[in-house]
């Protein structure tokens, strides 16, 4: 990561730390208030085979504000509908992500997922190389990405919820991560958990 800092440095480029989740109707276990001797229990269907999907970006730069960039789809489990993001929507949130951050070069850092891979999103990468350079974490390395801290902090924050159906779920999702983007302290601290240091060395 010290050659990502490097590069950034000389371009004036956003590092972009990228990955994917998903949310089903079965959220995660969470802690609230209560009563002594009475544990407080949610009921959820756990019906459905719909998902909420998630792509996103921790976006940092040395002297500016951490910045946090995502698409959501729908996926209701219907035959045909795709899974997951493909080359297509990568490429609108890379595309995106430029404009939001002033046309700047962009360094994305990103895991070696399959979807990654693919022939058309490799080509838009190097159709688009003057401005956008690509780093491979390594095979497993969840710590090293601030944007698995975006999840786990989502999915938390869904505990105590109860949606009866994927597309009350979807709204959710997205007001919570809204939410996010405007806490810059929580997304520094996301980046301060990976060990990773922005100061030129």
């Amino acid at each position: 990561m010290v050659t990502g800092k490097r590069t950034a440095e000389l371009l004036g480029a956003w590092i972009a730390f990228e990955d994917e989740a998903g949310q089903d109707l079965r959220p995660a276990k969470g802690r609230t208030w209560s009563r002594r001797g009475r544990t407080p229990v949610v009921k959820v269907t756990g019906k459905g085979s719909g998902r909420v999907l998630m792509a996103g970006m921790v976006c940092v730069k040395a002297g500016r504000e951490t910045k946090l960039i995502y698409r959501t789809q729908l996926y209701r489990g219907r035959t045909g509908e795709k899974k997951g993001f493909r080359a297509r929507e990568f490429a609108d949130l890379l595309s995106s992500a430029r404009r939001q951050l002033g046309g700047a070069p962009l360094i994305v850092v990103w895991d070696n997922a399959s979807t990654h891979h693919s022939q058309a999103l490799r080509q838009f990468l190097d159709r688009n190389s003057d401005w956008l350079t690509v780093v491979k974490l390594p095979a497993y390395a969840p710590d090293l990405n601030p944007a698995e801290a975006v999840w786990a902090h989502l999915k938390k924050s869904l505990a105590n919820l109860a949606p009866r159906a994927v597309e009350d779920l979807h709204p959710l999702v997205k007001n919570r991560l809204r939410a996010l983007q405007r806490r810059t302290e929580v997304l520094n601290g996301f980046v301060a958990e990976t060990g990773l240091s922005l100061e030129p060395g």
